[in-house]
């Protein structure tokens, strides 16, 4: 496949368990091209990359957002402190190592955590993070292209952890301008969030629209969809050389400017 992501296939021609191509890699070019065509990537060790757009697509419009009121009782009790983008690289290997009921193993292999990190670091890929007493103990983390985000995976070490975690998040992205939340598989966890399933004519549909889309941020600047061609076409490198670092600032609070927090003041009920 060309570097840049743009001979994926069409996702139409996808059967509905979805799986629409096989290789390329995760470069930030490839992996925001396949997005922006609902596609994704999810495989495991000793397999190639597989790309898939199933049919149905569970999906929450922002605006169907469901709080339980169990759920609600737990986020006024303040029993979680709630971050954005504080401790991705963390999030992302707790949802790596967390045991999943009927799995074996897990798709969160070294390759898809550098990519993603490489994401973070452009800018790209976000998470939410639950913390109690300072120690974090759920999150997850996903990709945000224009007025969509696409939720990835997410882990609890407490109950209710990442349910908060989420909750916030999708609170502040419906305030933001946040149009779509891509949830790729069906589950109980979202249905109950009010997740539903979308016919791909629908939900395509609707992702070609919310990429047009932005994200206005607490400081009232608003984030767009990145152009591919300003994107690396390679694998990014990852440590402290990696050439997304050139010119970042240091220190434990330095974050890129693109990288979310939370507004001050907000509470999501």
């Amino acid at each position: 496949m060309a570097g840049d992501g743009s001979d994926f296939p069409d996702p139409v021609a996808a059967p509905p368990e979805g799986l629409l191509a096989v290789g390329g890699d995760l470069s930030p070019a490839r992996l925001v091209a396949a997005y922006l065509r609902g596609i994704y990537p999810w495989y495991d060790r000793g397999t190639p990359i597989l790309w898939w757009s199933p049919d149905p697509r569970c999906a929450l419009l922002p605006d169907e957002l469901h709080v339980s009121r169990s759920l609600a009782r737990c986020i006024r009790s303040n029993v979680f402190e709630v971050t954005f983008d504080k401790a991705f690289a963390l999030v992302i290997r707790r949802c790596a190592a967390t045991p999943r009921q009927g799995q074996r193993g897990t798709w969160l292999v070294p390759a898809m955590i550098n990519a993603y990190e490489g994401l973070h670091r452009l800018g790209i890929a976000h998470s939410a993070e639950a913390w109690q007493d300072g120690r974090l103990v759920g999150g997850l983390y996903g990709v945000a292209l224009g007025g969509v985000f696409y939720g990835e995976s997410m882990f609890h070490l407490v109950p209710e952890a990442s349910k908060v975690a989420f909750t916030w998040l999708a609170t502040w992205l419906r305030q933001a301008g946040c149009t779509l939340i891509d949830c790729q598989q069906t589950t109980p966890h979202m249905v109950r969030f009010g997740a539903r399933e979308l016919p791909r004519p629908e939900f395509l549909a609707r992702l070609a629209d919310g990429v047009r889309g932005a994200l206005r941020l607490a400081d009232g600047s608003e984030v767009r969809c990145p152009e591919i061609s300003d994107l690396p076409m390679r694998t990014l490198t990852p440590g402290p050389d990696a050439p997304w670092m050139a010119a970042q600032p240091s220190g434990p609070e330095a974050r890129p400017a693109r990288h979310w927090r939370v507004p001050a003041g907000f509470r999501p009920l």
